[in-house]
């Protein structure tokens, strides 16, 4: 049986299957996952090829919704399809050690937080451009616009480095 999760920008429900002979169609209408990137993630690896039936359909069953939901929340956590590989690594031995999870959590948690600084740095910047010009002037004496220019001239400019 399937259950729907909600978690961070995971806005998708999972309708209950219990059959083995899902198609393709049912399993992305079930998942809310698109036909093309069930495909994908089968190239990929990620998701275990289906057996086909007499008529060539692959048939899905419900431990192929369970990986793929397992896939999109990794993914709507900002994983990578190698670090989704990892943890399904890990998933195939449930008996080891499960420091290479931590470790990769880890590494995903300081680069969030790297981010997060990253982007507090960029709002600075548009903050301090937007109180560049508080009235309404003509585009000639915008100072959003001077200081765009003026930075994309000089060394100031980020994109630059």
């Amino acid at each position: 049986m399937i259950v729907a999760y909600y978690g961070p920008r995971s806005y998708y429900r999972v309708k209950h299957f219990r059959r083995s002979d899902v198609k393709i169609g049912e399993l992305a209408k079930a998942t809310g996952c698109e036909v093309e990137t069930i495909r994908y993630y089968e190239r990929e690896g990620l998701l275990p090829a289906p057996p086909r039936s007499a008529a060539n359909y692959r048939s899905y069953g419900p431990q192929h919704a369970e990986r793929l939901m397992f896939i999109r929340h990794c993914r709507s956590l900002g994983m990578s399809l190698d670090d989704i590989r990892a943890l399904q690594r890990v998933q195939a031995h449930p008996g080891s050690a499960c420091d290479a999870v931590d470790q990769m959590l880890d590494r995903k948690l300081q680069e969030t937080k790297t981010r997060i600084e990253e982007l507090q740095r960029l709002e600075q910047q548009l903050q301090s451009l937007r109180n560049a010009c508080r009235s309404h002037l003509s585009a000639r004496e915008c100072g959003i616009l001077q200081n765009l220019q003026s930075a994309a001239l000089s060394n100031e400019c980020v994109c630059h480095h």
